[in-house]
């Protein structure tokens, strides 16, 4: 019977030690700011506050010729698993969500291989201080990756 319990406090405590390795939301707080770049006529702003209340609120907003073009609401939360998830709302399309599936002081990949395009969002601080963003995945059965190349604002 002590064996039982041993057993049973054994895996108690690994569970929580697995638990608390979950990364926050505080360990994306790099990624708060302002970011942006300019490519064929087209400004593309994105911005995140910091973090707070276990979320991080984000917004993209691309002008074109004096217009909006594209904008999407943004926000980083926990699961009801306690996994981070990036979730999507872009203009014109259904929300998409992207379960954290490894961060960094530097990098965070967010990935959901069922989603139609992109399968992967990631972010990469640089060593120069910019912020390459990123979009992977397969379309139309071929491999596509778009670059976000941003500087801080």
């Amino acid at each position: 019977m002590k064996i039982l319990r041993l057993g049973f406090l054994f895996l108690s405590l690994a569970l929580a030690l697995r638990a608390a390795e979950k990364p926050t939301i505080d360990s994306l707080a790099w990624l708060a700011g302002t970011w942006s770049f300019e490519r064929n006529g087209r400004v593309v702003t994105e911005q995140w506050m910091k973090p707070a209340g276990g979320t991080m609120l984000g917004m993209s907003h691309t002008v074109a010729n004096g217009k909006t073009v594209e904008y999407e609401f943004i926000v980083i939360r926990a699961d009801a698993a306690g996994d981070l998830c990036y979730v999507a709302k872009p203009s014109g399309q259904p929300e998409a969500s992207f379960k954290l599936v490894r961060v960094t002081a530097r990098e965070a990949v967010f990935e959901n291989p069922a989603h139609d395009y992109p399968q992967q969002v990631s972010y990469t601080l640089q060593d120069d201080g910019t912020l390459l963003a990123a979009i992977d995945g397969a379309r139309n059965g071929k491999a596509r990756r778009v670059e976000f190349p941003y500087r801080k604002q």
